[in-house]
C-alpha cells in the first residue's frame, strides 16, 4: 500500500470520525441524501459505486447512484437539474464535458448543495474539491514506462475516450511531457473512441493500417486496452501481438485477460473503490460542517504488469 493510498484512506476515515462528533445543530445522518453520478455505465464506475455505497451504508445516509445514458454533457446537466429540484444535500460527479456543467454545478452549490468531483474534474465549476488520480502524473508514468520499453525510439499512437474529458486530456498532456526526454519517440496519431468499444476497435484497426511501423499504443481511457486486444487477436493483426508495446488504463476483466495473454504489457490501475468511498465521506463531512477546508485528494495509480497482477490494491 503506497503513501498516497494511505493518505487518502486516512483523510476519508478522519471525515467519518469527525462526522460522529458534530454538534447537535448539524443535520442527522439519516436525514442526509447524497447522489453520485458516473460518466456512463461501464465497469470502472461499478467499483466507484461499490465504494460509495459502502461508505453511505456505514454513515447511515440516503444514497443514490444516477447513471447517464450517454456521455453528452447535456445529459449530466439534466441529471444535476433534477437532483437540485429534489433537494439532495450532496452531489459527487465524474464529469464528461467540463464546460457544459459549470453553470448548473454552481447553481447547485448556490442552492446549498455540497458538490465535488471525482475521477474526472471540472475545475471552474465551483466544486469544493476533486478526488481521484493526478492524471498528468499518471500520464507521465505511462510515458516513462513506454520510453523504457521501446528503448527511446519508435512511432506511437494514443487512443483516448471522450475528446473533451479533462482527466483524459491531462493524461495525454502528461504523456507528451514525459516523452520529451525521449525525442526518438514520435506520436503519430491521437484518436477518440467516445468510450465505445466498437468504435475503439475500428479506431485501432485504422491506426495500425495507416502506421504499419507503429511500435506502441497508449490506451488512456478504459476502452483502449480491450479494443487493442481484440484487434491483436484477429488474423489480420495477430503477428503484431507481443511486438507492439501496449499500455492501458484500468483493470477491466478484458484488460487483465489481455495482460495475461500478452496483448497488453502494462496497466495503469486507478483506485475507483477508494474514489467512491472518499466522495461520500467528504460530502457528508461537508454537509455536517466538519470538513470546512476541503483539499483535492490524489488517490494514486499503480503500474500493473504480469509480475504484480496478483498483489495490487484498489
Amino acid at each position: 500500500m503506497d503513501k498516497n493510498f494511505r493518505r487518502a484512506l486516512s483523510i476519508g476515515f478522519s471525515a467519518v470520525a469527525l462526522s460522529l462528533g458534530v454538534s447537535a445543530h448539524a443535520k442527522e445522518a439519516k436525514d442526509i441524501s447524497v447522489a453520485v453520478i458516473p460518466k456512463v455505465a461501464v465497469p470502472f464506475f461499478d467499483d466507484c459505486n461499490k465504494g460509495a455505497q459502502t461508505s453511505a451504508d456505514k454513515l447511515g445516509v440516503k444514497y443514490q447512484w444516477v447513471v447517464p445514458q450517454n456521455t453528452q454533457g447535456s445529459t449530466q446537466v439534466q441529471i444535476i437539474e433534477d437532483l437540485i429540484s429534489r433537494h439532495v444535500d450532496g452531489i459527487a460527479i465524474s464529469v464528461n464535458e467540463p464546460k457544459s456543467v459549470e453553470s448548473v454545478m454552481k447553481r447547485a452549490a448556490q442552492s446549498g448543495i455540497k458538490v465535488l468531483t471525482y475521477d474526472s474534474d471540472s475545475p471552474k465549476s465551483g466544486r469544493s474539491m476533486y478526488i481521484g488520480t493526478n492524471n498528468e502524473t499518471a500520464g507521465a508514468t505511462m510515458a516513462e514506462t513506454m520510453g523504457k520499453a521501446l528503448g527511446g525510439t519508435g512511432e506511437v499512437a494514443i487512443v483516448t475516450g471522450q475528446l473533451g474529458a479533462v482527466n483524459l486530456n491531462e493524461r495525454i498532456a502528461g504523456i507528451k511531457k514525459g516523452l520529451a526526454k525521449y525525442p526518438g519517440i514520435k506520436i503519430v496519431e491521437t484518436q477518440g473512441t467516445d468510450d465505445d468499444l466498437a468504435k475503439g476497435v475500428s479506431v485501432v484497426e485504422t491506426t495500425l493500417r495507416a502506421h504499419p511501423q507503429l511500435k506502441g499504443i497508449f490506451g488512456v481511457s478504459q476502452v483502449g486496452g480491450p479494443a487493442v486486444s481484440k484487434v491483436l487477436n484477429t488474423k489480420e493483426f495477430g503477428a503484431m501481438k507481443g511486438k507492439l508495446e501496449v499500455l492501458a488504463f484500468d483493470d477491466l476483466p478484458d484488460t487483465l485477460k489481455a495482460l495475461k495473454d500478452g496483448s497488453i504489457q502494462g496497466i495503469m490501475v486507478q483506485r475507483p473503490v477508494t474514489m467512491g468511498s472518499l466522495a461520500v465521506d467528504h460530502l457528508v463531512a461537508q454537509i455536517q460542517g466538519t470538513d470546512t477546508s476541503p483539499k483535492d485528494i490524489d488517490t494514486g495509480v499503480t503500474v500493473v504488469t504480469k509480475d504484480n497482477v496478483g498483489s495490487y490494491t484498489k
